[in-house]
């Protein structure tokens, strides 16, 4: 039987994307064999010690396992890059993340890999079922959280493992009791609060905490409703009784796209009578009073918040024979 055909070796590439350490190779084949794929091109160097076994381009799995490979034994995918396999969206990027045990030092990572070292990491926060070999999504959401560019989008992150399912706050919890240490660590405990009850983001969390001290209303958060061409949208927070659509501007509203996709979803809520109030982020946190005062003008034909005279009441009238 050729090496080509030899089925071990097959089962290895197909489960690892085409892609093997130089280690798994000699296991199969021999160094004079190895080479001679290399110098024929049959195959491709991927990184120090890591090869691919085509050389067609490589894709998002396959460089999931040369991050892997390349880093040493016991490396894991974390973060971001440890959710995406478990189907979380939105966040992705090019970066891949690998998890390694503080004691492990790997030097060169392939470009776009980037390595983090961590002192905890108990078999409880390792997927061993997954390939390549990640951390479990409750480590993973709170991983990612840690290493995300903002405080904006670590929130954003945890709200979204929530939103897609992925984890239970119990487990997230558990994991961060395990880390005093962890960066943004109140922050992500709280994340995991408020995105629990159904928060997706912390500008929601701090207009319901403002409803709430100024005494109004709750409003519905992330209320779906369909528009005037049929289309589903998801409403930022909606006054139900009032037909008041609050929309809640963060960062990205500067890009036009985003302002332009905002301000159409805006037009289709007015056109069948919603009205809608629109305030940016940092105003809820930094201006707390101007937004009370204008969800309370709007608000008003709710029956507590009503505060015009009582009509009077009209008397029956009086005979002529009366007093």
């Amino acid at each position: 039987m050729s090496a080509e055909t030899d089925p071990p070796l097959l089962e290895l590439l197909a489960r690892q994307a085409g892609v093997l350490s130089r280690s798994q190779a000699l296991r199969h084949l021999s160094a004079r064999m190895v080479e001679r794929r290399l110098g024929s091109r049959r195959w491709q160097h991927a990184h120090r010690g890591v090869y691919v076994a085509h050389t067609g381009p490589v894709d998002r799995e396959a460089r999931r396992w040369i991050a892997v490979l390349s880093t040493g034994d016991g490396t894991l995918l974390g973060g971001l890059s440890a959710l995406e396999t478990v189907g979380f969206r939105g966040f992705i990027t090019d970066r891949i993340d690998v998890l390694v045990r503080a004691e492990k030092t790997p030097s060169g990572p392939p470009a776009g890999v980037v390595v983090h070292r961590t002192g905890i990491l108990p078999a409880s926060d390792i997927h061993l079922m997954r390939r390549p070999p990640g951390t479990m999504p409750a480590r993973s959401l709170v991983d990612a959280a840690q290493w995300a560019i903002s405080d904006q989008r670590a929130w954003a992150i945890i709200a979204a493992g929530f939103q897609q399912r992925l984890v239970y706050a119990d487990d997230v919890r558990t994991v961060l009791a395990r880390m005093p240490r962890a960066k943004r660590r109140a922050l992500i405990s709280e994340a995991v609060t408020w995105s629990s009850g159904g928060v997706h983001s912390a500008a929601e969390a701090d207009f319901l905490r403002l409803c709430r001290r100024a005494g109004l209303p709750e409003p519905l958060l992330q209320h779906a409703r369909r528009d005037a061409h049929g289309r589903r949208n998801y409403l930022d927070a909606y006054f139900e009784e009032c037909r008041l659509h609050v929309e809640i501007d963060g960062g990205h509203h500067m890009d036009v796209e985003h302002w332009w996709a905002d301000m159409r979803r805006q037009n289709d809520l007015w056109i069948p009578g919603d009205r809608v109030l629109r305030f940016p982020a940092w105003a809820i946190r930094h201006r707390p009073a101007e937004i009370t005062a204008q969800l309370r003008a709007a608000l008003r034909p709710i029956p507590f918040l009503n505060t015009s005279p009582p009509l009077p009441v009209a008397k029956s009238p009086r005979s002529k024979n009366e007093g």
